[in-house]
């Protein structure tokens, strides 16, 4: 019997006045194009179909807002004039009811070795199973045991 392999998690940033988690929801899919780090287009290339990610509204917002899956893995990223740059297909699942801001983020030591956290600029990132949980239960309301 084959086993399904396991889930990833990842956290992409975007500032809600360029791509909002309403304009996201409203298209039902997206190409994730434009991003132009090494480490964060590493980290694209790592995404698998079905992984679940986090969407963190950047700028003045700073907040996880929602959960997207990916559809598509790595491909060119058409959005590229040169270079070796890819882009992944995503797709909303849900809003969370609460929006998480980096402030609570921040303050929890559970999740205090976050790349959100070290590395702030760093726009497509992995993230443990429990980052995630920890993350998406304050977002539902119900904060996870520490």
């Amino acid at each position: 019997m084959k086993t399904k392999p396991k889930a990833t998690y990842w956290l992409v940033k975007q500032e809600p006045e360029t791509y909002s988690w309403t304009d996201f929801v409203n298209d039902g899919k997206t190409d994730w194009t434009g991003v132009r780090s090494y480490q964060a287009r590493n980290n694209l290339r790592e995404m698998k179909s079905g992984d679940r990610v986090l969407f963190y509204h950047s700028g003045k917002d700073k907040a996880v807002v929602g959960v997207a899956e990916v559809l598509k893995t790595a491909y060119p990223d058409p959005t590229a004039k040169d270079g070796d740059w890819v882009a992944v297909d995503l797709k909303p699942v849900k809003a969370l009811k609460n929006p998480v801001p980096l402030a609570s983020i921040r303050y929890d030591t559970r999740l205090s070795q976050l790349p959100l956290i070290r590395q702030s600029q760093l726009s497509v990132m992995s993230l443990s199973k429990d980052e995630f949980e920890i993350i998406l239960a304050a977002g539902d309301g119900k904060p996870r045991k520490k």
